[in-house]
């Protein structure tokens, strides 16, 4: 088995089935899915069943709504050399684990692999990307990491203790899970590379009052994780300048939506910076697989 993606998921049924379709067209049957189904309900048991003799396909239950946590319980149950965690509602470009596949095999001291949003209308998706590939370093992870298009060799994941179930969706730190494992492979010498033209598309994020409401707690998930790695000051600094120069901007056009959203997430980066917790050390246990490791990967 070459790949294993664990997908987390909760409230989407029509979405999970357009990313099935997509890994469908991969074109390739060395893959297996692993769903960690949060919902109360049998919602997916239909398009579960329909997928099933199509590829690999473990359900797994969990009634803890923590998004970290459901990815943790995938990563321990997975089998492939390479792991991957793309979110329920996002598509797969045919070729993409060809892309993956390739950029892994060619550089055997290569362990994790990213790549940018895209929009569904075409180019890049919501977010600050990086335009050139190359190595990962403190300063570029912020512009080159998003969880839907993360891939790790599964020793890395597993030694790296997966993902800080403290961060991301269901916790009051709720993002930058992505840019903190990542930040944990390079303290602990890990190769990892950024490629811009390795995509995987998502919905773009749009100014509603619900995303108005999140921001704030999105923002304490990346103060924290900023402060934790203690990145220089030139990295963090205009994560604290650019949404207050935000607000000015959108007040002179009486856009208070986008107002109170530049606040919110001013706020909640400020409150994540300064969590009790922040500047502890950033490192978890190892992670036990139920599938011990075979041979190079």
């Amino acid at each position: 088995m070459r790949f294993s993606l664990v997908v987390a998921t909760r409230g989407r049924v029509r979405e999970l089935d357009e990313l099935f379709a997509s890994l469908v067209a991969q074109g390739r049957d060395d893959f297996e899915v692993i769903v960690v189904d949060q919902n109360e309900d049998e919602r997916l048991a239909e398009v579960i069943t329909r997928y099933v003799q199509k590829f690999a396909l473990s359900w797994l239950r969990s009634d803890v709504l923590n998004a970290n946590h459901a990815r943790n319980l995938g990563l321990k149950q997975a089998r492939g050399g390479l792991v991957g965690f793309p979110d329920d509602d996002c598509v797969l470009p045919p070729g993409v684990l060809d892309q993956v596949d390739g950029a892994f095999g060619t550089d055997i001291r290569l362990q994790i692999l990213t790549g940018p949003a895209a929009s569904p209308d075409g180019g890049l998706g919501s977010g600050r990307w990086r335009d050139a590939a190359g190595t990962i370093n403190e300063e570029n992870v912020w512009t080159s990491v998003i969880e839907f298009n993360l891939f790790l060799r599964r020793g890395a994941a597993l030694a790296l203790g997966g993902f800080d179930e403290r961060l991301g969706p269901g916790t009051p730190l709720g993002s930058a899970e992505g840019n903190d494992l990542v930040l944990r492979g390079l303290r602990a010498g890990l190769k990892a590379m950024y490629d811009p033209e390795l995509r995987i598309v998502h919905p773009d994020k749009r100014l509603t009052r619900e995303a108005t409401v999140r921001a704030e707690t999105y923002g304490r998930g990346l103060g924290f994780v900023l402060r934790r790695h203690g990145v220089r000051m030139g990295v963090w600094l205009p994560f604290f300048i650019r949404p207050l120069g935000g607000m000015v901007l959108k007040a002179l056009t009486f856009n208070f939506l986008a107002v109170a959203y530049y606040w919110r997430t001013f706020r909640g980066r400020l409150a994540g910076f300064r969590h009790a917790e922040a500047a502890l050390v950033a490192k978890l246990p190892q992670m036990r697989s139920e599938h011990p490791l075979r041979g190079p990967l």
